[in-house]
């Protein structure tokens, strides 16, 4: 009878859990993404709260977050394919973002904390985030079989749509508890959790490369590759836009539609049950119609809702929380769709030996739009206010989403579909 049990117990877990090396990997990253959506809510109501930011100031500090992108992806991505120890340089990168994070509560404490020394943060945070990712899709790679790519990225972004449930809930209440200085303490002490993940394994990476062009061979890569490229093309866009959306979302609530600190992160958190529901139907919508077209059909999925928050009015308070939390949860469903089957996409498409390089290239052109588009967020939120830049943001997200639909990618479909 025990050994029934404990086989039946064993078919309830998913084959990759199984596996000692890919747990603690998707442990490190579910560890680490919870803290990162309890900051999600945490740094910027510090700055709305606490500082008092305005919306141009609202749009540096998220520019910052990404610009690092922009500055070091490519360098990144090269530098890691020559040099290898991906795993080593994903745990650096961990331990400098607790420790860059960990300052924010403590200047608090001393009543010395700035909206420049907050830039300061996310601009560090946001740099080593650019090695984190960037070693990141190698070690995947590393730890999981091709015909396991959807399986494993399934789980990781199951974790993702869980801390999307879970830690904007919980951060928003933890600022509206304590304060938001103190609520990033959380996030700081995720890092340190990940890294100490990644150190208890050790899987055989792809070697070092010994091509001296590797600076400019991602970008070839992609200029070449149809998939990827279109892939870029359209969620380059996509991003610059959602940027300034989200640049001003929370001001947007907070201000204008007059939501508390506790709600907000429970309207956020409702993207998650999407989320949870796009990770766990995405293998069946992609064995059906084919990953690439459920990742255009994401991308719709993701930008179309968002139009809900700038329709919303604060006279009609049950009507508008409503249409929040649709729009929430309809974009978070979309996202969790696009990002997994993408993911699983480039894990067939992209190869082993450039992966590093294509993955900086692709990261400093996906992610360098963002700065962008947070900083115009926050002019046109300043000039013209706040609801005309969201219609704005939300107008170009559709516009990105289209842009794919004559490419390659509706058609595309992995080798094991």
């Amino acid at each position: 009878m025990a050994m029934k049990a404990v086989a039946e117990s064993r078919g309830l877990v998913p084959p990759l859990l199984r596996d000692r090396v890919f747990r603690r990997y998707w442990g490190a990253s579910t560890v680490s993404m919870f803290g990162d959506q309890v900051s999600s809510v945490a740094v910027p109501l510090t700055a709305v709260r606490v500082l008092h930011a305005k919306p141009y100031e609202m749009g540096y500090l998220t520019a910052l977050e990404w610009l690092p992108s922009l500055l070091f992806g490519l360098h990144a991505g090269a530098w890691l394919d020559r040099r290898g120890k991906r795993r080593k340089a994903m745990i650096l990168a961990d331990l400098g973002r607790a420790g860059a994070l960990a300052t924010i509560p403590l200047c608090y404490a001393f009543h010395v904390l700035t909206l420049a020394q907050m830039c300061v943060v996310a601009f560090v945070a946001g740099a080593l985030s650019v090695l984190f990712t960037v070693s990141d899709g190698t070690l995947f790679v590393s730890i999981v079989e091709p015909q396991e790519y959807v399986d494993g990225q399934s789980l990781i972004y199951t974790s993702r749509a869980l801390s999307f449930l879970g830690g904007p809930s919980v951060g928003g209440l933890l600022v509206q508890a304590l304060s938001g200085p103190y609520a990033v303490v959380l996030d700081a002490l995720s890092f340190l959790g990940s890294a100490l993940q990644l150190g208890s394994i050790r899987p055989v990476e792809p070697p070092a490369a010994d091509e001296e062009d590797g600076l400019t061979v991602g970008l070839r890569f992609i200029a070449k590759s149809p998939i990827v490229r279109a892939s870029l093309t359209g969620v380059a866009v996509i991003n610059f836009f959602n940027l300034m959306f989200e640049a001003l979302f929370m001001l947007y609530a907070v201000r204008s539609l007059g939501v508390s600190a506790g709600l907000l992160g429970v309207v956020i958190g409702a993207g998650a049950i999407g989320g949870i529901l796009g990770s766990v139907l995405c293998k069946w919508l992609t064995l059906r119609l084919g990953a690439g077209l459920v990742y255009v059909a994401g991308c719709f999925v993701f930008t179309v809702p968002l139009a809900l928050v700038p329709l919303a009015m604060p006279a009609h308070r049950i009507v508008m929380l409503l249409m929040l939390f649709t729009s929430c949860f309809a974009s978070g469903f979309g996202v969790m769709v696009l990002d997994i089957s993408i993911a699983a996409i480039s894990g067939v498409v992209i190869p082993d030996r450039l992966r590093s390089r294509v993955s900086g290239a692709y990261q400093a052109i996906n992610y360098g739009t963002r700065p962008a588009g947070a900083l115009l967020g926050g002019l046109l939120g300043t000039a013209l206010g706040l609801r005309p830049t969201l219609w704005i943001a939300v107008a170009g997200g559709v516009f990105g989403s289209l842009l794919l639909l004559p490419s390659p990618l509706p058609r595309f479909r992995l080798p094991a579909e």
